[in-house]
């Protein structure tokens, strides 16, 4: 391959699938290291990656100011047009789609790179914006799926997971956590099919603290989940060794957070990805997803999952929620002391 000077490596979202794309840079990095990197990432979801040591730049992607539903307004038009201006006028030489989705195909088209690299089954005609598409196998997990994608195009695959925090988000955690030992539970999800039962996570913590597994809890999620957490919440304000940081992060700092627990019970959610990027303890309670597909990477004995199903299902909240439902307290108390016992 000719070595390229400027490479742009698309994957905006989800926040968990832009965690879980971190090989495909330090693949880029590690064949050419001299060259300019960036990711065009979606502006709220860019603190996941951006004190990566193997970047060069983010290209922050404005979703929520270009949503479909705002483009009728000026303002909104304007900002999508100057972003498409900055993809075509960056230079780039060679472009990965890892998102395969019409959006990120039409932005590779964009660019009018000389190689644009995606899936040749991309979604929504999303192969249509590149000019080299490879064929990749759909039963693997998505890790392997986009290395596969990199390794199609000559650059050999580095699976390297590893996430990194600035100092003064690893600054900010340890003023919100102590230094005492803590685990995190991270109880909520976009889809109801895929959230444990929040009574469970109770029982869960109360377990946790009773049996002096741990000093501490840090209950984490988004700002817009502090209604998936009740139960929980009653509980840190009770309690002051459960601490509650629901919606009180950054996302720089719940990395951070999470960069220093001593273990991690999650759904099948960003938390889970975060974990397998610093190495962290893990429970993962998958219900509706196929975890060797989407699960924790490298760490499937890490999961515990009640679903026997031959295709995802999150979105199938009728199913997602009474497989969820069907994991006992007792199977995911037993495997948090489990891994607590293991990792000290």
């Amino acid at each position: 391959m000719e070595t390229p000077r400027r490479i742009l490596l698309i994957r905006p979202s989800a926040l968990g699938d832009v965690c879980r794309t971190v090989p495909v840079l330090a693949s880029l990095r590690a064949r050419f290291r001299d060259a300019e990197i960036s990711w065009l990432v979606q502006d709220s979801f860019a603190p996941a990656v951006e004190a990566h040591p193997g970047l060069t730049r983010i290209v922050p992607f404005p979703r929520r100011t270009v949503a479909i539903s705002r483009l009728w307004r000026p303002s909104a038009g304007a900002v999508l047009l100057e972003f498409l201006h900055s993809l075509r006028d960056a230079g780039y030489d060679l472009v990965i789609d890892c998102q395969g989705l019409g959006r990120s195909g039409f932005f590779a088209f964009v660019t009018g790179a000389e190689r644009r690299v995606g899936y040749a089954q991309a979604r929504e005609f999303g192969w249509l914006g590149v000019n080299e598409r490879v064929t990749v196998p759909v039963e693997l997990h998505a890790v392997d799926r986009m290395l596969a994608l990199i390794e199609g195009c000559g650059v050999p695959a580095v699976r390297d997971m590893r996430l990194y925090t600035r100092a003064e988000d690893r600054e900010a955690a340890g003023a919100s956590v102590g230094s005492e030992r803590f685990a995190v539970l991270a109880p909520t999800s976009r889809w109801a099919g895929k959230r444990w039962p929040i009574e469970r996570f109770v029982e869960l913590a109360r377990a946790l603290l009773d049996r002096s597994a741990t000093e501490r809890i840090a209950v984490v999620g988004g700002p817009g989940e502090r209604d998936q957490c009740g139960p929980l919440l009653d509980l840190a304000a009770r309690d002051r060794r459960v601490i509650d940081l629901v919606g009180k992060t950054s996302l720089g700092v719940l990395m951070a957070v999470i960069e220093r627990a001593s273990l991690v019970v999650a759904n099948d959610s960003a938390p889970v990805h975060m974990a397998v990027g610093f190495d962290r303890p893990l429970v993962a309670i998958f219900g509706p997803t196929r975890p060797e597909l989407v699960g924790p990477y490298g760490r499937e004995r890490d999961v515990i999952h009640a679903a026997v199903s031959t295709r995802n299902e999150h979105k199938n909240e009728g199913f997602g929620i009474a497989a969820m439902k069907a994991i006992p307290a007792s199977a995911v108390i037993d495997a948090a002391l489990r891994r607590l016992e293991s990792w000290n």
